[in-house]
Order: C-alpha cells, then sequence, then structure tokens
C-alpha cells in the first residue's frame, strides 16, 4: 500500500541478517521504521506491539526464528526462539502456526543449511499472506458489489472494529481488503471507524491507513455503531479475527461482540475476513479460547500530539482507580453472518467450514 506515494509492506528484509517494520506505536502522529536484527529484537515487537494484527505477528515471528539461525542454528537454538517468540501473545493463533511452519520446514535439515532455509522459509510465509489477503479481497468485493448495487447510486456504508488493514498483515489487509478494491473500483464507498479503545487502533491505524488511501471514512466512539445501525447508516458490518475455532466462533479485539449483538439485532450483515492459517481447528468452541490481560495503563493513560506538535501520555482516569482490559472478546458463531477467506465465503459454522476445507474441522 502507498504511504505519501510510496508502497509499503510492513516488514521487509534488510540485506540477508535483518528485516525492517513500521513502528505502529508511533502512528499515526509519526511514521517511523525500526530494525529487527534478533530473535529479541522481535519478540519484544511482538509484545510491545511495534507490529500487531495476526498475520503480521505471525511473519514478525517468523523472521524472528530466521534470526534466530543465523545467530546458532541448534537444535537447542531453534526451542529457545519457538518458545520466546510463542510467549509474547496467547490470542492470535498465526503465531502458533508461523512458529510450526518454521520449526516443521527446519527439523529434518542440518544445521549448516537451516539459516538459509529459515530466511527462504519467512519470506514466502511473507509473500503468502499477500496473494492471501488479495484472495480476501476479491472474494469479499463480490459481496460490496451487491450490496452497492442496492443504493441506487448512494455510498455504501460499511462499519468495522480496530483494525485489519495493511498494518495488520503483510500488505493489503483482511477486513479492508475488499474495501480497498471497491474504492478502486469506482464503488462509492463510506466506512465508520470504531475508535477502538484502549489502545485507539480504529482511530490511529484503520483511520491513518485509509486517509492514506483516499478511502472516505469518519471515526465514531466505540459506543456509537449501535445508534447508526438504528438509524439505518450501516449496510453491512467487516471485521477481522485472531482466532477462529472449529464451531466458528471469532476472537477478535474487545467489544466485537457488542458490534455484532447490535448488527444481529438490526438486521445488519456481520462478516468476518481472515486467512485459514488464522483458524484453530484444535478448539472445538470459543470458550477455550485464551483471552490477553493486558496493561492497566493502556485503558487508564492515552497518548496525543500537543498543540505545539510534542508527543505527551497522559492520565485520563480517578487517580488510584484499578482497570481491566481484556483485548479481546469472543462473538458466537451465530452472530455471524458469513467468513471471507482466500479459498471463498462461507457460513460461520461447521458444516460452512467443512465446504471450505473439503473435511470436517473438527479433525486437526
Amino acid at each position: 500500500m502507498n504511504i505519501n506515494g510510496t508502497p509499503y509492506r510492513t516488514i521487509w528484509p534488510l540485506g540477508d541478517d535483518a528485516v525492517e517494520v513500521i513502528d505502529q506505536t508511533k502512528l499515526p502522529h509519526r511514521f517511523e521504521t525500526v530494525g529487527l536484527r534478533t530473535v529479541d529484537d522481535c519478540a519484544c515487537a511482538i509484545r510491545e506491539m511495534i507490529v500487531r494484527g495476526a498475520p503480521l505477528i505471525g511473519a514478525t515471528a517468523a523472521y524472528g526464528v530466521a534470526l534466530a539461525m543465523r545467530e546458532d542454528a541448534s537444535d537447542e537454538a531453534l526451542d529457545r526462539a519457538h518458545d520466546l517468540l510463542l510467549a509474547t501473545r496467547p490470542t492470535a493463533v498465526n503465531l502458533h502456526w508461523a512458529l510450526k511452519r518454521m520449526c516443521d520446514a527446519l527439523r529434518n535439515h542440518l544445521r549448516g543449511n537451516r539459516a538459509a532455509i529459515a530466511w527462504r522459509e519467512a519470506a514466502a510465509i511473507c509473500d503468502e499472506d499477500v496473494e492471501t489477503c488479495r484472495s480476501i479481497g476479491e472474494h469479499g468485493l463480490k459481496i460490496l458489489r451487491e450490496a452497492a448495487a442496492k443504493k441506487n447510486s448512494t455510498p455504501l456504508n460499511i462499519l468495522t472494529h480496530c483494525n485489519a488493514g495493511w498494518l495488520a498483515c503483510v500488505d493489503w489487509g483482511t477486513a479492508l481488503a475488499p474495501i480497498y478494491m471497491a474504492h478502486d473500483e469506482g464503488i462509492q464507498t463510506h466506512v465508520w471507524v470504531d475508535e477502538t479503545r484502549p489502545r485507539n487502533q480504529g482511530a490511529s491505524l484503520t483511520a491513518f491507513e485509509l486517509g492514506a488511501h483516499g478511502v472516505p471514512h469518519t471515526i465514531i466512539a466505540d459506543n456509537a455503531g449501535g445508534h447508526y445501525m438504528q438509524a439505518g447508516n450501516v449496510d453491512l458490518c467487516i471485521v477481522g479475527t485472531d482466532r477462529v475455532t472449529a464451531n466458528g466462533d471469532v476472537a477478535n479485539k474487545i467489544g466485537t461482540y457488542l458490534k455484532a449483538l447490535a448488527a444481529k439485532d438490526n438486521d445488519i450483515p456481520f462478516y468476518v475476513a481472515l486467512p485459514s492459517s488464522t483458524l484453530d481447528l484444535s478448539l472445538q468452541s470459543g470458550n477455550h479460547i485464551p483471552i490477553e490481560e493486558r496493561s492497566a495503563d493502556e485503558l487508564l493513560k492515552m497518548t496525543g500530539r500537543l498543540p505545539d506538535g510534542g508527543i505527551a501520555t497522559v492520565d485520563i482516569a480517578a487517580p488510584g482507580s484499578p482497570a481491566a482490559n481484556p483485548g479481546f472478546d469472543v462473538t458466537p458463531a451465530r452472530l455471524v453472518t458469513g467468513f471471507i477467506t482466500e479459498r471463498g465465503v462461507c457460513t460461520a459454522n461447521e458444516a460452512g467450514l467443512r465446504s471450505l476445507l473439503g473435511r470436517s474441522p473438527a479433525i486437526t
């Protein structure tokens, strides 16, 4: 995607011994990149959310393994890298998926060949993610075309929650990929961007990338979504996800469940866009998904730009008040209209996943 006319991915190699990423903690006020040269750098980038979004977390972890193999290609070093990276974020299943793929690719190879193999495999994961997201966009575009055809030349209003655009992936994104393609095709679109407290990833990231691409959008408070649905100002919802279980339950950024409830009450389609690598077929339902509990400071403080252009973090809550900060919630499959994947669109249940996968999702 383009930033000020320059095409970017969210992660790219620097020679053959480092990678560079966009520092998403600095957006939208500053656009900066960070070099990652060790597995510890990659683990820190994931843990501190310099990179975030399930597909990008997986891609960064893959390069983390590759960088570890540059320093020490032993089985012990591979195990250490795997365990270090796996512990960074518990909810996004792409992290586990990418680490397993890297380990599987390396286990049966001699130590002397592992560094080169790991680097190629990490690059392949990134390239495949781009094509996967492009395919998600193409399948979702068909849904948006059909919805736009019913609008009588008025803009198609889409609501999204958190950030599931190219910043959450290597490029294109999941939930936003169909929107970008619709916009580029000339379909009139307008996106309601939930601010997505507490980290404001809608206001900071989704709005940033939509604006950079020229897509009309409006930032709204998280609790305003239901109001706009009742008023008839939302035609459909598209969100991303960090994990989908075998029965179709969806873990996504906290607040997604409430949007799905409001959409159901107002008979508004609610789609979830995801790569098949985000399916966790080892879990039968969302009751078993580990929910990350993040720092209370994310809820009690806020960072923004001062009138003089400086950046500051300020307290916004009553002094001494504690805060609970779950990062995700689970949306039951019954509230989801369908899944938009690189393989096509399916219903959000075991039968739909079976049609998509060609086998029962309960079989791992």
